[in-house]
């Protein structure tokens, strides 16, 4: 049931996308439906309103009759979808409805009760529009949300159980739901504000949680293995940094002590563990804060706002598209540490281990080729680090001079967590092979992950394909069930 207190809960988005079903408290609806009853009496005291009583965009100086005006709502959803696939994934479509359905909350966008209750529909009766991945050229979103909600209105296509697209219309014939014959304003409603931004934002956050996770569990194995000093990760190293005396708090405790360091000073790449994962966890607070800002601030225009109609800036989305490229960048260079990490595993001079991890060197490759394939995601990678809204296009005859690009940054910022989280699968499977060949008891705190370690890859004792055992842990990783608790607790 979602509250007043819900709109800004960027948590609800995960959990919606997640399967989880939506009602909307009756009071926040009745609610609602006053504000848009206030906005519709305003439109008739005849004055403009952009995207309602006017066209949009470089037309937005034609007034619309009344009958066009009865029409246009509608329109707005058409030539506008002219994106195609790849599409998004059915979890993060739901995570767009949902942060759509969260601001629509707000009374700002002046739209109906009717109209939210027909998003919770779609969300609890699974249906999800086919909506372009790539390709939001616009100043805004309106090119991807037209292919999102043209489907309330019978428009466009939406998935099938088997990934295929297919008409709307019928989708909503077997579902029982007539289409939604859209009300004043309710169709620019629709294509305006951040909700994809904020929703492929929000559920990124959820991911690089877990993988910030992961990734200190990898880092500490690491530590633990080649006996790196334990300097760096003192308390003392925290002082004045909240976010940093807690990750080395983590590190210390999962590396354990080390009374007997290989050398007076480990490789860089081991030293700064700490201060890398810190920035991991600063980056996706800012990048929450960011979120939160989104689902309770104006992004609607024009607005309904103090008894009239008010043209915004919020569907610019820059302070998303600022902090999904922070966090972007701060997982591509946690990405570039570990895969140093995993190459200093490789070598005798600082493991005291066989060379590449082999049981028999020379005549096996050992685990080299593995760290090939962390040194191809961080190629990968490199590109998404990039600052994603620098660069101006001019579209809709000069009316639409600048982008954000947020919609493109929330994407960027997923395609890095997953290239972070093979590089760390990397790092595992290496910080894995070599406690298994040093012999030592469990370094650290480290038998509940090298117990689920073992239960994924099994012993090592030559060469094999290792991409299947990458993959296969790779996916154990986003686990959050039983089985992903031995590096959850670690």
């Amino acid at each position: 049931m979602i509250a007043e207190a819900d709109i800004a809960d960027p948590g609800l988005i995960r959990v919606v996308a997640a399967g989880a079903p939506v009602t909307v408290e009756d009071g926040l609806l009745a609610s609602v439906q006053e504000r848009c009853e206030q906005a519709r009496r305003a439109l008739r005291d005849g004055q403009p309103v952009y995207g309602v009583t006017t066209g949009m965009g470089a037309l937005s100086s034609v007034r619309l009759t009344e009958e066009q005006q009865r029409s246009h709502q509608r329109n707005l959803l058409l030539a506008r979808a002219a994106g195609g696939p790849p599409w998004l994934s059915p979890p993060e479509v739901r995570a767009i409805y949902a942060a759509r359905l969260l601001t629509f909350l707000s009374g700002d966008a002046g739209v109906s009760a009717a109209l939210c209750r027909r998003l919770a529909d779609f969300l609890n009766e699974g249906i999800v529009p086919a909506v372009p991945r790539l390709g939001a050229g616009t100043a805004g979103e309106i090119t991807q949300l037209a292919h999102a909600f043209g489907p309330l209105a019978g428009i466009g296509r939406v998935l099938g159980p088997d990934g295929a697209a297919g008409p709307a219309g019928g989708a909503l014939r077997d579902h029982g739901l007539a289409e939604f014959v859209l009300g004043p304003k309710e169709g620019i409603a629709l294509i305006q504000g951040v909700p994809g931004a904020t929703g492929l934002a929000v559920l990124g956050l959820g991911d690089a949680a877990a993988l910030t996770s992961l990734m200190t569990a990898a880092a500490a194995l690491s530590v633990a293995v080649v006996r790196a000093n334990r300097d760096p990760y003192q308390a003392a190293c925290g002082r004045g940094d909240d976010v940093l005396a807690a990750v080395l708090a983590g590190l210390r405790a999962a590396a354990g002590d080390e009374p007997s360091p290989r050398s007076l000073q480990a490789p860089v790449s081991f030293r700064v563990a700490g201060p890398v994962l810190a920035q991991l966890h600063r980056a996706a607070a800012q990048l929450e804060a960011a979120a939160r800002r989104a689902l309770t601030g104006v992004t609607d225009s024009p607005a309904y706002l103090d008894g009239k109609f008010t043209g915004t800036a919020g569907f610019h989305g820059i302070d998303l598209a600022a902090h999904c490229d922070h966090l972007t960048a701060a997982f591509c260079h946690a990405a570039e540490v570990a895969a140093a990490r995993l190459h200093r595993l490789m070598d005798p001079a600082v493991t005291g281990l066989p060379a590449q991890l082999a049981r028999d060197p020379g005549p096996q490759a050992g685990l080299t080729p593995v760290h090939m394939r962390a040194a191809g995601e961080i190629h990968a990678m490199r590109p998404l680090a990039g600052a994603t809204p620098v660069v101006l296009i001019e579209t809709s005859g000069g009316q639409e001079d600048v982008q954000s690009f947020a919609w493109e940054a929330a994407g960027k910022l997923s395609q890095a967590l997953r290239h972070a989280r093979a590089v760390t699968a990397c790092e595992l499977m290496a910080g894995y092979q070599a406690a298994a060949l040093s012999g030592r008891p469990s370094p650290g705190g480290s038998r509940a992950l090298l117990d689920w370690l073992a239960r994924i890859i099994g012993p090592i004792e030559e060469d094999r394909p290792f991409g299947e055992d990458l993959e296969r842990l790779i996916e154990a990783s986003r686990d959050s069930g039983p089985e992903a608790r031995g590096w959850r607790e670690y």
